[in-house]
């Protein structure tokens, strides 16, 4: 096992939605380290928030497993860019698309470049999210609330909606919720609430489709050391992240790629409906 860091780590605040390369230490997406086997040979993935954090981790593993990937994000252009680099690097098609999920019509041109540019849709990763931090529900602006919800898991329904007419049977729609889900953190109201919606979705959306033979799940990360924590958290909350799961540290983006890669994979044929919690120790019902 890698001798990932631990907390507390150098101050740092960024803007929202925070970079990459500022981030000390920057964050480990398995660039060095993950070695793929197969497992995806030739299947076709679009992963939304895939220019950074969990997201590129996801992509980069899935093109080492062999599949080709659509890389969904907002408008970080050049963090998007080495995420397209990562996937050639290791053989297979990168294609990136910029614009913002909350849209309906940007879902639907995503699933649309996919199969035009990509040839085909058999694994969607439902990934980006937009959290921020407020103190009292009072402080929630009604617009804050609402973009949560329009990107966290209205997006979800529009993308998963526009793909399932297209996926064969065994394919995989894999769904980012959070340890959230189970235990909310009152300083994260709007995000903590979209992420038990999204785990209901998933166990709904699995069983109305699986007489199509398609697969529906989720993973519900711990803490995980990523752009979106340095932008939209206090700084103190920063310096110590991760420090209390039992791990006593946050995951790196690189250690949460291997369940999705295990939920996308074809001989998890009978797997749907779950949760793959990822959580350093953290119990999760």
């Amino acid at each position: 096992m890698k001798d990932y860091p631990t907390p507390p780590f150098p101050d740092q605040q960024q803007p929202m939605p925070g970079r990459t390369d500022q981030m000390d230490p920057r964050p480990d997406h398995g660039e060095d380290s993950y070695r793929g086997s197969g497992r995806l040979e030739g299947l076709k993935a679009i992963v939304t928030g895939s220019d950074s954090g969990i997201g590129r981790a996801v992509a980069l593993a899935f093109a080492r497993e062999g599949a080709d990937v659509l890389i969904s994000y907002l408008s970080e252009h050049d963090e998007a860019e080495e995420t397209r680099r990562l996937v050639e690097a290791a053989g297979r098609k990168a294609v990136v698309v910029p614009g913002d999920i909350q849209h309906a019509e940007h879902c639907r041109a995503i699933v649309d470049r996919a199969l035009s540019e990509l040839g085909g849709i058999d694994i969607l990763v439902n990934n980006a999210a937009h959290q921020a931090t407020f103190e009292e529900i009072t402080e929630i602006p009604d617009e804050e609330w609402e973009l949560t919800f329009r990107v966290n898991i209205h997006a979800m329904f529009y993308l998963a909606k526009a793909a399932v007419p297209h996926m064969k049977p065994n394919s995989a729609i894999i769904n980012t919720t959070s340890v959230n889900a189970d235990k909310p953190s009152p300083q994260l109201l709007a995000y903590a609430t979209t992420k038990g919606a999204i785990q209901n979705f998933t166990m709904g959306l699995a069983q109305m489709v699986a007489e199509k033979g398609i697969r529906v799940n989720c993973v519900a990360p711990g803490p995980v050391w990523t752009p979106l924590i340095p932008s939209t958290m206090p700084a103190e909350k920063v310096k110590n992240f991760g420090q209390q799961s039992p791990m006593k540290r946050p995951a790196q983006p690189a250690e949460l790629a291997t369940a999705y890669v295990m939920l996308a994979d074809p001989l998890s044929s009978y797997t749907s409906g779950a949760t793959i919690a990822v959580t350093g120790g953290t119990p999760f019902i």
